[in-house]
């Protein structure tokens, strides 16, 4: 967001708790400004909010839960902190004045008698601040209604002061007023704590300073206490709010990448990055309000297992991290499996979790933290391919090679856009005659082949798109060249249970001018296998279709006896000489010609390879290009 936008947005949320005296663009101009300043100077900006009367109770809070996703939480509670001293300034300065009055009332009721004595009683009575005047020893000469309520206590005239403070604090400020009492300092100033008559403790900020009589000789200790106890509960509140999950109370991200810092510079640790499994069932099925009420089960359950020294956070929805000094890994994880897996009763139900884990063990001094969050969150991964209640350890190499994948996904939208994407043409041969059937077309990407190409466009959302592009190109070069044999297309998975995709080959056909008897489309098995039901439509329509990834179990038996498919796309290696797979491979094929369906091998490396598949019966093979 724009600091403009940014200034804006922060005048409309502090305009309504507090009266400024500032017209709308003025307001704005400053909070612009402030904005500027608050990463190098936040001490300042706090203290001009206060002076622009920016003091209402939800003056702070709207401009910390604003301010957050900008500047961060450490800047943001140093901020609350500078805005909480800017306050108890604006408080003293007001007591000041107030102190100044007194001395003002009580010289003045000194020499004019009842008319100032009782221009004293007022400020002294009426004041929202504590005020008491000692001797040097700490008893009560006066003390106003305010301080009386602040501790508690009837009468405070008589009593000591110091009685009232907590015993922590109470030799601090015995020297802070003797060093008033000696001339060493005008004043002081403290947050400390009082101990009420009944034993509670309350927060206050404290101004000490001397009162002197008529002649100007030294003569009591003039004090003024503000309760602040709300303010200091306010502050600690949003510390805390800043650092810690709030339905778990567990650390938050924020505060476990700081403590994660911090171990990983005293010595050897081990980071395991949890994420619950199958928790979305318990979500969809018992609802959030379930769900919730499991999160914060579990976040007991793994402190009662985490070691000491450890340190554990929520940092995602259901995901949980651990850091702690390097110890046991397989006997760690087990504790939090089984940990996890003991029935727990939410709503009724009777739940039981397990989690996949990431770790990262004993990692070099001197990683960058995003690095080890990073590489625990590849090993989570990692974990999670490998099914439920599974735990893998950080593979550097292994790491590197998904990285590499994930950067080809993250580069193809570009590749696809500037036109790198290119199509081959393979041949595809009676396998019998050897004579040429067909053209199959393929996609090339650099150095990739069309599984690989095809695959990565899965992965980012492109694949239908993309295999929309290659059908009608294909289709366009089939109808540019009338003397070349029957165009073959193998469709992705998105592709094959696309609802538009019947209606987007007719189009094809009617743009490009391909006759439907020319083009055979092979559809993704496992789409078909799944429900979908554009073979039959296609085949409705003229166009030949088949089935690619057929493997020849019972399944893909079945649904080829049920479907018009002419014939089934294989992609196998040659077994070895002596393996079993030789008699199952030509039953297989036996059994796709009973159903009445062609065998077409795909990926055919070499003419060897071809006379096995011959000689196993196969119809036509689909070669390599090289």
């Amino acid at each position: 967001m724009q600091h403009d936008d940014l200034a804006k947005a922060w005048a409309r949320a502090i305009s309504a708790t507090a009266y400024v005296p500032l017209s709308p663009a003025e307001l704005e101009a400053l909070l612009r400004e402030l904005l500027d300043l608050l990463p190098k100077d936040p001490e300042t900006v706090a203290r001009r909010l206060v002076e622009a009367h920016v003091v209402g109770p939800e003056s702070l809070r709207r401009t910390i839960d604003l301010l957050l996703p900008v500047f961060g939480p450490e800047l943001l509670a140093n901020l609350s902190s500078c805005y909480a001293f800017a306050m108890r300034q604006d408080a003293f300065d007001q007591q000041e004045q107030i102190k100044l009055a007194l001395l003002a009332s009580k010289r003045h009721a000194e020499r004019t008698l009842k008319v100032s004595e009782a221009r004293f009683r007022e400020v002294f009575t009426s004041s929202a601040l504590g005020i008491a005047i000692t001797d040097f020893s700490g008893i009560c000469v006066e003390a106003n209604d305010t301080l009386a309520e602040i501790v508690g206590h009837g009468s405070l005239v008589g009593r000591s002061l110091f009685d009232f403070f907590h015993p922590a604090d109470a030799q601090h400020l015995h020297l802070a007023y003797r060093k008033v009492r000696e001339g060493l300092v005008d004043r002081f100033r403290e947050q400390r704590k009082l101990i009420r008559h009944d034993g509670e403790p309350v927060w206050v900020y404290l101004a000490g300073s001397l009162l002197h009589d008529a002649d100007g000789v030294p003569a009591h200790h003039v004090t003024m206490i503000e309760d602040i106890s709300e303010l200091h509960l306010l502050q600690k509140n949003l510390d805390h709010q800043l650092l810690h999950d709030l339905l778990t109370g567990l650390s938050n991200r924020q505060r476990f990448v700081t403590q994660l810092e911090k171990l990983h510079l005293r010595g050897p640790i081990t980071l395991y990055h949890l994420d619950l499994d199958s928790f979305a069932v318990v979500n969809n099925g018992l609802g959030h309000d379930a769900g919730d009420k499991l999160l914060r089960e579990v976040a007991r359950r793994l402190n009662n297992v985490v070691p000491a020294g450890a340190v554990l956070a929520r940092i995602g929805g259901d995901e949980f991290a651990i850091v702690s000094p390097a110890g046991n890994v397989p006997e760690m994880v087990a504790l939090i499996q089984e940990e996890l897996t003991e029935p727990t009763f939410v709503d009724g139900h009777g739940i039981a979790l397990s989690a996949s884990i990431g770790v990262v063990d004993r990692p070099a001094l001197g990683t960058p933290i995003p690095e080890l969050l990073r590489a625990a969150n590849s090993a989570l991964r990692e974990a999670k391919a490998r099914g439920k209640r599974q735990w893998a350890l950080y593979d550097a190499h292994a790491d590197a090679l998904r990285r590499d994948h994930h950067s080809l996904a993250a580069a193809m939208p570009g590749a696809v856009e500037s036109g790198e994407l290119e199509i081959a043409y393979e041949p595809v041969l009676n396998l019998a005659t050897r004579s040429p059937l067909g053209l199959h077309a393929r996609l090339r990407w650099g150095t990739l082949h069309h599984a690989q190409t095809l695959a990565l466009a899965e992965e980012t959302g492109l694949s239908l798109p993309i295999g929309q592009w290659l059908l009608r190109e294909a289709c366009r070069y089939a109808a540019e060249h009338p003397d070349a044999p029957m165009l073959h297309v193998t469709l992705s998975a998105l592709q094959s249970r696309d609802e538009d995709l019947v209606g987007h080959v007719k189009r094809t056909l009617d743009e490009t001018g391909l006759p439907p008897s020319r083009l055979r489309v092979a559809l993704n098995i496992g789409s078909v296998v799944a429900g979908d039901d554009n073979v039959q439509v296609l085949a409705d329509s003229g166009i030949a279709t088949g089935l690619d990834g057929f493997r020849g179990g019972y399944d893909h038996l079945e649904l080829l006896a049920e479907l018009p498919v002419r014939a089934v796309l294989v992609r196998a290696p040659v077994p070895a000489p002596d393996s079993v797979l030789h008699k199952a491979i030509r039953d297989m094929v036996t059994a796709v010609h009973a159903l009445g369906a062609k065998v077409v091998v795909d990926d055919v490396a070499s003419a060897a390879d071809a006379d096995w598949w011959a000689a196993a019966g196969a119809d036509a093979a689909c070669l390599r290009a090289v």
